[in-house]
């Protein structure tokens, strides 16, 4: 058996753990998001949301993994309660880790991509059309593509065969380090721009009218949503940083800090990106043309833009690779867990697996863009992000609460014995009912909403069907959770 590697540091875990949480998604989504939704109490909402459902799931993630020092191959085997089948459930974990990285991988690699391109002047001085041009370019040579996303895999596994100490933590320290520094340095810069001032009222003054436009259910319902994606949680992706952690903090405390590091960088993207288009007349957009079209023509008005365009997704390629990194690591102590092999044996054998299982979201773009498994317009990367984010992190963020606190699961006072153990913030003792019955309420509630948004404007039999199937597959978890009868 394999000895179980430790963090070397606090801040190590730290840095680690808010890399795996600042992701790509976060960075471009939450300004956009915040104001269409009404600026400063958009935030407001977000954050309380942040504290009551993505905290208390974070530390149930951080709980299981360090008490049973294992991956989520291995964790519920370890932790359930003789007779009980939870550990069948570990498998949404696994799964959801390799159809994340089916796609994240590619996107990694745009990002690389782009970093070339800046930096050797490719998007120097063209105009919007062709901006557009070389994004959908990209999209069109699936050779190119692949190289990207073979070097992104290249690199992260390569991170990852190093060893937790010597590779994922201090390699990991040093990208978030300088995404931090990149961060505010493109936040001051695009401050300082001409015009910025309306964007920073756009992004943070409270426009209520706004919130009464959108709806006040939708207002609160997209907070809701974003405070629970945020973090990267439900597939064990912190739940194996857990497993790496000492005894001597209190998990409360230190997932507060991840939370902090993670809205920061999130609130800081949007004072990178709103000012900047308000600056230059754009309207915020969202998504790939957000990042790939629009700011690259705002960077070409701007004095030495070749330098902010470079740094911005340099900035970019940090936020991904660290996710990348995060998911692999647990990937990787799936094999070291389950099979006792090395870590070594286990990258290697993960490397072509993972270039391949890649190829469908890249070829989705090009050679295998007539399959639309979500309706016209749609591509396979869509259709793997909707199985994902839609499916997996919901119900696995489901399984850890209901594991967490369940009499015939883990059970509330192991929890809380866990949670509380070292020095530092505790975990609330008063909000058990809140946790048993509320949380995994408005986790179902998540999951339901997020299945009609997908679907309601498709037609009625495909949502019944797809309703039909979440609701299924929910009686799958509450059965497999059952004990077992003597």
């Amino acid at each position: 058996m394999n000895k179980r590697e430790n963090f070397g540091s606090r801040l190590g875990f730290i840095l680690v753990s808010a890399g795996c949480a600042v992701g790509l998604g976060n960075v471009w989504k939450f300004p956009y998001i915040c104001g269409q939704y009404g600026g400063a109490a958009f935030i407001l909402i977000y954050l309380i949301f942040l504290l009551i459902l993505g905290l208390p799931i974070l530390i149930c993630e951080f709980a299981v993994g360090r008490a049973s020092r294992k991956g989520m191959s291995m964790a519920l085997d370890t932790l359930e309660p003789e007779g009980t089948k939870w550990h069948r459930l570990k498998w949404i974990s696994i799964v959801g880790s390799y159809i994340l990285m089916m796609f994240y991988t590619m996107v990694g690699g745009w990002m690389l991509s782009y970093v070339w391109k800046s930096a050797s002047g490719q998007l120097t001085g063209l105009d919007a059309n062709r901006i557009s041009d070389v994004f959908s370019n990209m999209l069109q040579s699936p050779v190119s593509m692949t190289f990207w996303m073979i070097v992104t895999v290249l690199l992260s596994f390569g991170v990852c065969a190093l060893g937790l100490q010597k590779g994922v933590e201090k390699i990991t320290k040093i990208m978030m380090s300088m995404l931090i520094i990149l961060i505010i340095i493109l936040a001051v810069n695009s401050l300082l721009l001409p015009g910025a001032g309306k964007g920073v009222r756009f992004y943070l003054v409270p426009d209520f009218d706004e919130v009464v436009k959108n709806g006040i259910g939708n207002v609160v319902f997209a907070a809701m949503s974003h405070a629970f994606f945020t973090l990267s949680i439900g597939i064990g992706s912190m739940e194996i940083f857990g497993s790496y952690l000492g005894k001597d903090r209190s998990l409360t405390g230190e997932a507060i800090n991840i939370l902090i590091l993670d809205t920061f960088v999130a609130l800081m993207a949007g004072f990178i990106i709103i000012p900047a288009c308000f600056a230059y007349g754009v309207e915020p957009g969202a998504g790939p043309s957000l990042l790939f079209i629009t700011l690259p023509n705002i960077f070409n008005h701007m004095p030495g833009g070749r330098i902010w365009e470079t740094a911005f997704f340099i900035f970019m390629s940090f936020a991904a690779l660290s996710t990348v990194i995060a998911v692999f690591e647990n990937i990787l102590a799936t094999f070291m867990d389950m099979r006792g092999w090395s870590r070594m044996k286990a990258v290697a054998v993960n490397i072509p697996l993972i270039i391949v299982l890649s190829m469908p979201a890249i070829l989705g773009y090009n050679v295998l863009s007539g399959i639309q498994l979500l309706g016209e317009g749609s591509t396979i990367m869509d259709y793997e992000d909707f199985i994902v984010s839609y499916n997996l992190l919901p119900l696995g963020s489901l399984i850890f609460v209901l594991f967490c606190v369940r009499k015939n699961g883990w059970g509330w006072d192991n929890f809380i014995k866990e949670a509380n153990t070292g020095a530092g913030i505790k975990f609330p003792v008063v909000i058990k009912f809140y946790m048993t019955y509320i949380l995994p309420l408005i986790i179902v509630v998540i999951y339901l909403k997020g299945y009609y948004d997908m679907f309601a404007s498709r037609g009625t039999l495909p949502l019944i069907g797809w309703m039909t199937f979440a609701l299924v597959f929910l009686a799958i978890i509450f059965y497999a959770s059952r004990p077992k009868k003597k």
